[in-house]
């Protein structure tokens, strides 16, 4: 889910930045420490939106740069347990599939593409058995955060999974759309 919150940190502004207006140079600053900033509370910073308020700024010695005491608003992502995202399919491979949520990728292992025995071709495709349902690279789908790991901070893992019901690829769902409202009519004419 997306979030703007406040933060209040440090900042540090360069010497080459002391012409410029001190606001537009400690948004600078600030957007270039915290874009895909990655922290388990805040999630991964999308980046700064606005700077709302700046302390009195100090320099300390050796360094030249003046350092100011910050309150800035962020707008994050940060996934959810049991959150639906959409998604497009990067890369499939024989143990599962890598779908694109924003700024990260989940992972949703081929146990959990869909509700079929699933198979992995050459031709980087997921096909199920009974089903014929296929997964291929670049497919928009729906899926179901389980799991959100950030023992990695620089890498967070995020277990994704289309298991359940109207979750899966848009083409999936279009097609058992159609089929409910084929059978809805079937049934009222009875």
């Amino acid at each position: 889910m997306f979030y703007e919150i406040e933060v209040r940190s440090h900042v540090r502004v360069p010497p080459k930045e002391f012409n410029n207006d001190t606001e537009e140079a400690i948004l600078r600053s600030l957007n270039g420490e915290f874009e895909n900033y990655i922290h388990k509370d805040l999630g991964v910073v999308i980046g700064v939106t606005e700077v709302i308020s700046v302390g009195e700024g100090i320099i300390i010695p050796g360094d030249g740069a003046a350092y100011y005491d910050t309150s800035f608003r962020v707008i994050s992502f940060r996934p959810e347990i049991n959150e639906i995202v959409m998604g497009k399919i990067g890369e499939i491979s024989e143990f599962g599939a890598f779908m694109n949520i924003g700024p990260l990728d989940g992972m949703i292992h081929v146990s959990q593409t869909m509700n079929d025995f699933v198979s992995f071709s050459e031709s980087n495709v997921l096909t199920g058995k009974e089903t014929k349902r296929i997964l291929k690279i670049g497919e928009v789908c729906r899926a179901k955060i389980i799991a959100a790991s950030y023992k990695d901070m620089s890498n967070p893992k995020i277990g994704l999974t289309m298991r359940q019901h109207r979750l899966g690829a848009l083409r999936w769902l279009k097609e058992d759309l159609s089929k409910d409202k084929k059978t809805t009519k079937k049934e009222s004419k009875k």
